[in-house]
């Protein structure tokens, strides 16, 4: 390999590597928002999050295709949402074209506690960004956007791949 080509490669494992810290970094404020916004009623866990976060995006989505999207197994996704269920922040109906299958709804309490904390979040990111150097800004918004990009194109060709759909 010459030092050209090593350049990117090295480049492309630095900015995973701060890409997955900064992950890391964002769980911990993500945490501290929820634990903010916290009622007796709250979600205690990631998973139960996420499992909002995927309906609020797709509401009425198909519990197999929740299943699919957290790569969990049906009892797993079914007792999430008997906990988010009973807390009133989300909503099992019928599937419209078919007897066999579950369609989940965030309730109105479940939408406003996702919104309370992505308030929280926007806050301490707004609050981070703003302290930045107006160069350092406008790379990061650019970066940012170009691997926003990349995800949903690599989210979207894992789901439309043969044998990518596993029914639930």
């Amino acid at each position: 390999m010459h030092a050209s080509e090593a350049a990117p490669s090295r480049i492309c494992s630095e900015a995973a590597q701060s890409a997955s810290s900064i992950a890391e970094l964002l769980d911990v404020m993500w945490e501290r928002s929820k634990d903010a916004t916290a009622q007796a009623t709250t979600p205690a866990s990631p998973s139960q999050l996420r499992l909002m976060y995927v309906v609020d995006r797709q509401n009425g989505i198909r519990m197999r295709a929740v299943c699919q999207m957290l790569a969990s197994s049906p009892p797993n996704v079914s007792r999430m949402c008997d906990r988010l269920q009973a807390i009133g922040f989300l909503e099992r109906l019928p599937c419209p074209d078919s007897g066999r299958e579950v369609t989940l709804w965030l309730s109105p309490a479940g939408k406003r506690h996702l919104q309370r904390i992505r308030e929280q979040r926007e806050a301490m990111l707004h609050q981070a960004i703003h302290n930045m150097p107006v160069s350092e800004r406008r790379a990061l918004a650019r970066g940012l956007a170009g691997l926003a990009v990349q995800l949903t194109a690599a989210d979207g060709e894992e789901h439309s791949r043969p044998g990518a759909h596993s029914v639930a």
